[in-house]
């Protein structure tokens, strides 16, 4: 089911739609092991076709799209809404809950006829990867099973609560989505600094920066925007179209460093939450 889905997903990948799950997201969950990444997958289908992904991104978030010929369908939307309203039906528990869905579809509609609520808003950026791209002007190499534990270092001390590790990185780089990915690290006299993984999802469609971070020692030097170019750069190897990324607005450190790396923010969008 796992495999399905992110072939699904790569399908709906278009430039022209609102931010969306993507194959990407599937594969860093897969750091997780193939068994937990595959519990964690929702598939709905209509008439023996995936017409809807979901991804219970921790115990109480639903990352969430929908075939992009069949956003406005009523009937899909109602079934949806009563899968993720009803606790028994193992899409979301009782209680506090979010979701996290492409704007503009009849389920979002639904949703907040139904009470939920808007949630924190997260900025969406891209950048389209026709154009000359910046220099990173910093070393920059492609990180392989021999060295997961360069990367995997980096990533851990760029985030707090991060447990990241190069047995979690072998995991996530044995996932299908991982065929079309790339994991670099920025250098600085020697020392990892940086660190990103781009998910492609195939020629012409936009990839995904999941994750990007710099080592906590090594801030406020542009080692983010630089790692950033680079990660761009090897999407645009891969044939992606466009690179995307999604960061909590609050986070302006973040959308500054990616508006440095070329990206241009595209209007916000709001998880919705069930109080």
């Amino acid at each position: 089911m796992f495999d399905e889905a992110v072939r699904a997903l790569r399908e709906w990948q278009r430039d022209d739609l609102p931010f969306q799950l993507h194959p990407g997201d599937l594969g860093w969950y897969r750091r997780f092991g193939n068994q937990e990444a595959a519990a964690a997958v929702r598939i709905w289908r209509a008439d023996g076709q995936i017409v809807a992904v979901g991804l219970l991104d921790g115990a109480d978030l639903l990352r969430f799209t929908i075939a992009p010929d069949a956003r406005q369908d009523e009937e899909l939307a109602r079934r949806l809404a009563d899968d993720v309203c009803a606790p028994e039906r193992g899409v979301l528990p009782a209680g506090t809950v979010y979701v996290e869905s492409p704007r503009g579809t009849r389920f979002q509609e639904l949703m907040f006829e139904r009470g939920w609520q808007s949630d924190v808003p997260w900025t969406p950026l891209r950048l389209r990867l026709g154009a000359q791209l910046l220099d990173p002007d910093v070393p920059i190499e492609v990180i392989g099973h021999d060295h997961a534990d360069v990367h995997a270092a980096v990533i851990r001390a760029s985030f707090e609560k991060s447990t990241f590790t190069e047995e979690r990185w072998h995991a996530m780089a044995v996932g299908s989505p991982y065929a079309d990915a790339r994991s670099l690290v920025a250098f600085d006299r020697g020392v990892a600094v940086a660190a990103i993984t781009v998910w492609s999802a195939g020629p012409g469609r936009p990839g995904l920066i999941e994750p990007m971070g710099v080592h906590r020692d090594h801030r406020g030097k542009g080692f983010g925007t630089a790692i950033t170019i680079a990660g761009a750069a090897a999407l645009r190897e891969l044939g992606s179209s466009s690179a995307l990324v999604c960061t909590p607005s609050s986070n302006v450190g973040a959308v500054a460093t990616y508006r440095a790396a070329g990206f241009e923010a595209l209007p916000e969008v709001h998880d919705q939450r069930r109080d």
